[in-house]
């Protein structure tokens, strides 16, 4: 069983943040924490994680983006008044408040935020990397 973690576990930890950070709501910490505590290469481990969640994140900001307004609403959960309070924060902090898009809670409302601000992507994937990137480089840390 260990060898076979050892073996497809970057795969499945991959898709798990891919998950975690999309629409659904997955956590992907207790993964990678047995891939950590099972031996894994702990920089392969934060290399699959970083990018599956960074990946996840763009189809988050993807739906912020294309979503139907009646989804957007539900999804974010942002009224009019809310949505431009929303818009007056975004506008003040920008890309950098994508450095939190790993946060629960609100992490994924920030990278929906993002799109459907039309944020561009080249603006969108280096604070969500980085911040991504430090999350599971501390955990690998604590865990090794």
């Amino acid at each position: 069983m260990e060898q076979l973690l050892l073996d497809y576990g970057l795969y499945g930890l991959f898709v798990l943040a891919f998950l975690a950070a999309s629409v659904f709501p997955v956590p992907s910490e207790p993964g990678f924490a047995a891939m950590i505590l099972a031996g894994s290469d702990p920089v392969a481990c934060v290399a699959a994680a970083t990018l599956g969640n960074t990946l996840g994140a763009a189809t988050t900001w993807a739906v912020g983006r294309w979503g139907s307004e009646a989804f957007l609403r539900r999804f974010l959960g942002l009224s009019e008044v809310n949505r431009e309070r929303a818009r007056r924060i975004f506008a003040r902090f920008g890309p950098w408040s994508l450095l939190l898009a790993w946060a629960p809670v609100i992490g994924d409302p920030l990278c929906a935020v993002a799109g459907l601000f039309s944020l561009p992507m080249i603006r969108f994937f280096p604070p969500v990397l980085v911040g991504k990137f430090a999350r599971y480089a501390a955990l690998a840390y604590l865990l090794s």
